[in-house]
């Protein structure tokens, strides 16, 4: 059981951002209906390798606690059955380029009309509207147009991506947020409501600081690599090993506390470094006369010697050493999910906790239409028009 146990959603998206908001839901007790194309379904299940039993690892890491419903959305019986599905949820969810659910006949409007309750939510690139409506939104294309590009990565190199497809993942958090906010509304009116979430939209929002520093000034930001552009020190430094830690110097009394530790007291009351602002404008001696000399120790050592002050800092750890550290397996941040044909699959867990209700992961991550007779049968559909609707390609 989880809070939002009782909820039906009505998945008709693909790929990541739209998985990736259902899966949030689904791990909250919502019955999530995925409903892909017959034969070929979702786009991640051929994004390999690995596969895992013929699964592709892509689509089984965003994909549990769903049912999958094979429908062919553009036949007319496909349509209908679409609808009556529609007619009984809570929730529909899809990331298909801008008009496409108007052509098919399944738009807000539409389905309004059949459950006036309905809580509709699109997620495109670029929105419903405005001059980009109808691009295709792919997250690296997302990421240049937003900015986020050109303040990643090292200031005399090339523009980087963020090592996860962030604004598809972002727009998937903010659509999972603001549908939660129409179900709320929906308990005191009764109204459904048509949600438009632009994965620009998003990651515009997430510039925040930067966005701040820039209206305030208009000066263009440029990239920092592992940096901040307001604090310092606070990026990532090597140790006498080569190996690379993190440092978070917030406040000028954790400087003194930071300067102490690392035998830099003869520069804490500099006035080049003893306030923030001087540091920043001064960062370029400040951060050098700081890697000079935590090069003498090997990086464990200055992150034992740090965390034991109470200066923040932390490891860079790769992706197996995430996955191998105490506190991500204290959080239940690793969870193996027994699956028909890939036997045990390892995801990632439910990052937030609730003491009462909290949910969980309770199945894997569907076959490509394994629910396709129970969810036609709910709906009243018997045996033989579920295995017409086969022959015909319908499901």
């Amino acid at each position: 059981m989880g809070p939002l146990t009782g909820l039906r959603v009505l998945d008709a998206s693909r790929i990541l951002t739209g998985p990736y908001c259902t899966m949030m839901l689904a791990d909250l007790g919502a019955e999530v209906i995925k409903v892909e194309m017959p034969g070929t379904g979702d786009d991640t299940r051929a994004w390999g390798p690995p596969f895992l039993g013929g699964e592709a690892a892509y689509y089984l890491s965003i994909n549990r606690n769903k049912k999958s419903l094979t429908l062919n959305m553009k036949a007319p019986e496909g349509k209908e059955i679409f609808k009556a599905l529609a007619s009984r949820s809570d929730v529909l969810l899809e990331n298909f380029r801008p008009g496409t659910m108007e052509r098919l006949g399944l738009g807000y409007d539409t389905l309004k009309a059949i459950n006036p309750g309905l809580i509709y939510c699109s997620i495109s690139g670029f929105g419903q509207d405005g001059p980009y409506w109808d691009k295709p939104g792919y997250d690296i294309i997302l990421q240049g147009a937003g900015g986020l590009m050109s303040i990643t990565g090292e200031p005399d190199g090339e523009p980087v991506r963020a090592g996860v497809a962030v604004c598809d993942i972002g727009a998937g958090m903010f659509a999972a947020f603001a549908i939660l906010a129409a179900l709320y509304r929906r308990t005191s009116t009764g109204e459904g409501d048509y949600i438009d979430v632009s994965m620009l939209d998003c990651e515009v929002a997430w510039l925040t600081y930067v966005a701040g520093n820039h209206l305030a000034t208009g000066k263009i930001p440029g990239r920092w690599g592992s940096a901040h552009p307001n604090i310092v020190p606070y990026q990532a430094f090597q140790g006498g090993d080569g190996k690379y830690f993190n440092v978070a110097v917030g406040n000028d009394a954790l400087w003194k506390k930071f300067c102490a530790v690392v035998g830099l007291s003869h520069i804490v009351d500099d006035p080049r470094f003893a306030t923030n602002p001087s540091r920043v404008a001064n960062r370029q001696e400040c951060v050098e006369i700081i890697s000079k000399k935590l090069k003498e120790r090997p990086a464990a050592e200055w992150l034992a010697l740090l965390d034991e002050a109470g200066v923040p800092v932390g490891p860079i750890n790769n992706i197996k050493e995430v996955f191998e550290d105490p506190q991500v397996l204290h959080r239940n941040m690793l969870v193996s999910i027994p699956h028909p044909k890939a036997g045990e699959v390892r995801v990632t867990g439910v990052p937030v906790k609730f003491k009462n209700n909290p949910g969980g992961i309770v199945s894997h991550p569907p076959l490509l239409g394994e629910h396709t007779e129970e969810v036609l049968a709910s709906l009243g559909y018997t045996p033989e028009q579920i295995a017409a609707f086969r022959e015909s390609g319908v499901v």
